[in-house]
């Protein structure tokens, strides 16, 4: 393991800085001059010479939902405006947005533009999306990035046999970690906890005795029963996919195993143990028992609710903005939301948040580890319906939209002047939205008259600004979120990125065959473990039979034979 990159620790300097469109950015590249009817280039803004449309799906949160004014005023006209693109939106709710865009995949009706996207790994077989490495020749932002952080080792783990990928991933300069736990800072000193001196050095198994304690002191001051959970959370139960969603995603990379959020995609568990130089499936691991022991206890001793697991979010944001629970997920987009709306309900100055760097397990590691993240799928009927030369010009477009500074810095804050402008602090330029303006998405809280630039025009939506420098990445960073990422350096390490064993179709198609039917034993288990339906100790030994009935051996036993040949 290595410590947290020195950029991320020192990320109160980063944070203030932006990466210019001008310097030494280079000129448009030869080939512009080839292309007919359109500019682009790095650096520039693409620009078609006549209006064009292109077809996109959209994941529409509940939580702050696509209207109107985003197409008639907000991002999407100021995309038009910019570059004489029209998109046509084909919006889908994030709840079921997967499954309606693979249905698209399959019929032949998909969008042009497939973007949020975390895994492409179901769609290379049947033919309905584009091996876009053969395109990123024409993509000088994107081209630009990766040599710049000395990317294509990254890009080598999400490589196919044909050894081409198929997704465009978000590009980040470092890993961030978005998600961690928060808790009401006010009630754990009551009860006598110093959560900023805990945290320092605290495990799972900490947090649980501390839970304990918080309990106990509330029952006596008649702030909850004995029968009562203090925390209940979110991201796990309608959002969470039936996986336990981001907290067992936390929770299982404390203890090197994949789960919640993290086992999508990843064959049944599956990783690589770098001393042995095999793969092996963490799901049937020893650590992996130990991981749901500790989940489970938290639910077993009345701390966490077994609700968590099936409830919406919005019921799980209400328990704790009420002050019925003192500890809940959260990330950057959330964080201002949070604070504002228990200062809304609890009023100001009758309560402490404050944002944990979460605890270890067998290891102190940051859940994230890549420098990709979720990206964009190109479809075939796009090359299908355009045509090369058409294709080729929607792809200089997508490389605008998705990789150039330009429209990262638009799609995220709006147009400069209208929305934000920039202010001296301490001689550095610094981002700041204008007077009358707050933002969820970007963690920037505000008066309950501000307009919120992503509820009203669109803006740091979480469909269309992915990774980039971490200049800009966090250039909306609070002083609080800065202080988060420099005790994430102190406290915290960044795991090895596993390799990944590189199937053909037909043997993808043998592991998917395997693997979905494991997968979903997996997470029926895990959460029957975690809520007590199983005792972890009687009923371990079953489990393990139940996967191993279901191949896991044999896609362990693949997953090498795949990875030890393509390695010759």
């Amino acid at each position: 393991m290595k410590k947290l990159v020195t950029g991320i620790a020192a990320i109160s300097c980063a944070a203030m800085l932006l990466v210019s469109c001008g310097g030494n950015k280079k000129a448009a590249s030869a080939k512009a001059a080839e292309a007919k009817g359109y500019t682009f280039g790095e650096g520039q803004t693409f620009h078609s010479d006549e209006p064009v449309t292109y077809s996109i799906f959209f994941s529409d949160a509940s939580w702050y939902p696509k209207i109107d004014t985003w197409e008639s005023e907000g991002v999407f006209k100021k995309i038009t405006d910019a570059t004489n693109v029209k998109l046509d939106i084909i919006s889908y709710d994030s709840g079921d947005y997967n499954q309606k865009v693979n249905l698209a995949i399959n019929s032949g009706s998909a969008a042009n533009i497939i973007p949020k996207i975390y895994s492409e790994d179901q769609y290379v077989a049947g033919g309905g999306i584009v091996a876009v490495s053969d395109y990123t020749q024409y993509m000088p932002n994107f081209t630009a990035f990766v040599e710049k952080y000395d990317m294509e080792a990254d890009l080598d783990t999400i490589r196919q046999a044909d050894g081409k990928f198929y997704r465009l991933p978000g590009l980040h300069q470092a890993p961030l970690q978005d998600y961690t736990l928060e808790v009401r800072e006010d009630i754990f000193e009551a009860a006598g906890y110093n959560i900023r001196e805990i945290e320092k050095d605290w495990t799972w198994e900490t947090l649980h005795d501390v839970l304990v304690g918080v309990k106990k002191y509330m029952v006596s001051a008649g702030l909850c029963s004995e029968k009562d959970y203090i925390w209940s959370d979110l991201w796990c139960g309608e959002s969470g996919k039936g996986q336990g969603g981001n907290l067992l995603k936390l929770m299982g990379a404390s203890y090197g195993v994949l789960s919640g959020w993290a086992i999508e995609g990843s064959n049944g568990g599956i990783k690589y143990d770098y001393d042995k130089q095999e793969f092996y499936s963490s799901s049937i691991s020893p650590d992996f028992k130990k991981f749901i022991s500790v989940a489970n206890s938290f639910v077993k001793d009345g701390i966490l609710d077994p609700e968590t697991f099936t409830q919406s979010d919005d019921v799980a944001n209400n328990k704790f903005y009420n002050g019925k629970t003192v500890i809940k997920s959260t990330n950057r987009s959330s964080m201002a939301n949070d604070n504002a709306s228990l200062k809304k309900i609890l009023g100001e100055g009758n309560y402490k948040l404050y944002v944990t760097a979460y605890p270890a397990g067998t290891n102190k590691n940051l859940a994230e580890t890549s420098r990709l993240e979720c990206g964009v799928m190109i479809s075939q009927k796009a090359l299908d319906d355009l045509g090369e030369a058409e294709f080729i010009k929607m792809m200089r477009f997508v490389d605008w939209m998705f990789y150039s500074s330009e429209a990262y810095t638009l799609t995220k804050w709006g147009p400069e002047g209208e929305t934000w402008h920039y202010v001296d602090v301490n001689g550095m330029k610094v981002k700041q939205l204008l007077p009358g303006y707050k933002c969820g998405g970007l963690g920037i809280g505000g008066a309950d008259t501000d307009t919120d630039i992503r509820l009203k025009w669109g803006y740091a939506c979480g469909n269309y600004f992915y990774g980039h420098s971490t200049a800009e990445s966090t250039d909306n960073f609070t002083p609080d979120v800065q202080d988060l990422y420099a005790r994430y350096g102190k406290y915290k390490t960044v795991a090895k990125v596993d390799p990944k064993a590189k199937p053909t179709e037909d043997e993808r198609e043998q592991l998917n065959l395997w693997a979905v039917p494991l997968i979903d034993n997996i997470n029926a288990w895990t959460l029957k473990f975690v809520t007590g339906q199983k005792d972890v100790n009687k009923d371990w030994d079953e489990y393990v039979a139940s996967c191993k009935n279901l191949n896991v051996d044999k896609i362990v036993a693949k997953t090498n034979e795949i990875y030890k040949k393509q390695s010759k």
